[in-house]
C-alpha cells in the first residue's frame, strides 16, 4: 500500500502544477456547487446517531454543513470489524456492496496510532472528549474509589454489564487476574445494558459516559461515577472526524467551523439537547 502511494505521489509531482493542484482543492468548491455535504454517521449508536437522521453526530454534521452554506446529507453506516475498516468504507474507498464514501465521517478517535495506520485519511477536528464511567445500583454497589483491585472487588459477587468487544469489556475480563469474568454480562449495546440495570438483572454498567447518560433514564436511582484506575491505561479519548487524506482545504474549513461551534456553545447545546454532558476535547 505504501509503495503504491509513493508511486502515485511521484506521478502526481511530475504533472504540470496547474493540472495537479485543482484536484486537491476542488472538493470544497464542488460541495458548495452541489449544495450538499455528505456526512457519515454510525447506525444505531445512541445518543450519537438515532433513527430518522437524529442524534448528536447527525446534528453536528448539520451544523457544519449550515456554516459551509450547504445542506447535510446524513448517511448511516453499519460498523465493520474495526475502525480501519470503517475509515475505508466511510471515507476513502466505499463499501464493496456499492455504497459510496462520504465527504466527512464523524465519531473518529483522534489518535496518533490510528492516524499512522490509515494514511489515506486525515483525522482532525476533535469535538468531544469521551470518558469511561460506571452506572451503578447504590444499594448493591458502593461509590467507586481507590484502585481497581479495591473498587471492582464487589463484582466478584455482583453482575456488571458491558457492550461486547468494547474497551470496558476487555478491561473487566482481564483485571484482577480474570476474577470478574463470570460476573461480566455482555450486551449488544449500552442501551440494552441500561434496560437490564433498570430491571435488576445486573448491578452496574461500565461504558462511555455519553452512552450511559443516554441509556440510564433514572440517574437519581442509578448514579454515574467517573472511572480512573491506574490499571486502566485509557480512560478517556478525543472524538473527532475524518476526510480523505488529500482534502486539506476541506479539512481546514471544517476544522475552523468546529472551533467556532465549540467556542460559541453550539456543540455543548447539541449535547444538552440529548441529555448528555459535553466535555471539551
Amino acid at each position: 500500500m505504501k509503495n503504491d502511494r509513493r508511486r502515485w505521489l511521484k506521478a502526481l509531482a511530475a504533472l504540470p502544477i496547474g493540472f495537479a493542484l485543482p484536484a486537491w482543492a476542488e472538493t470544497l468548491d464542488l460541495i458548495r456547487q452541489r449544495g450538499r455535504l455528505r456526512v457519515a454517521v454510525y447506525n444505531d449508536f445512541p445518543p450519537y446517531s438515532l433513527p430518522g437522521g437524529k442524534g448528536i453526530d447527525a446534528d453536528i454534521g448539520r451544523a457544519i454543513a449550515s456554516r459551509l452554506g450547504v445542506t447535510a446529507e446524513i448517511v448511516g453506516f453499519n460498523a465493520d470489524e474495526d475502525m480501519n475498516d470503517d475509515l475505508r468504507n466511510m471515507v476513502w474507498k466505499g463499501h464493496y456492496l456499492g455504497t459510496q464514501p462520504a465527504d466527512l465521517m464523524l465519531h473518529v478517535p483522534v489518535d496518533e496510532v490510528l492516524a499512522r495506520a490509515n494514511d489515506k485519511v486525515r483525522i482532525f477536528g476533535a469535538y468531544h472528549r469521551e470518558t469511561l464511567a460506571l452506572a451503578r445500583n447504590p444499594e448493591r454497589v458502593p461509590a467507586v474509589s481507590g484502585s481497581a483491585a479495591v473498587a471492582l472487588e464487589v463484582f466478584t459477587r455482583e453482575k456488571i454489564g458491558v457492550e461486547t468487544a468494547s474497551l470496558a469489556d476487555s478491561f473487566l475480563l482481564g483485571v484482577l487476574n480474570g476474577r470478574l469474568r463470570e460476573n461480566v454480562v455482555h450486551f449488544t449495546s449500552v442501551t440494552d445494558a441500561g434496560k437490564a440495570l433498570a430491571q435488576g438483572s445486573i448491578s452496574a454498567i461500565l461504558a462511555p459516559r455519553a452512552e450511559l447518560e443516554s441509556a440510564v433514564q433514572d440517574k437519581s436511582r442509578f448514579p454515574l461515577d467517573a472511572v480512573r484506575f491506574a490499571e486502566l491505561q485509557v480512560d478517556s479519548w478525543p472524538v473527532g472526524m475524518a476526510v480523505k487524506a488529500e482534502e486539506q482545504a476541506l479539512a481546514t474549513a471544517i476544522a475552523s467551523i468546529v472551533a467556532e461551534l465549540k467556542r460559541d456553545g453550539s456543540i455543548a447545546a447539541i449535547f444538552r439537547q440529548y441529555g448528555v454532558t459535553h466535555t471539551s476535547a
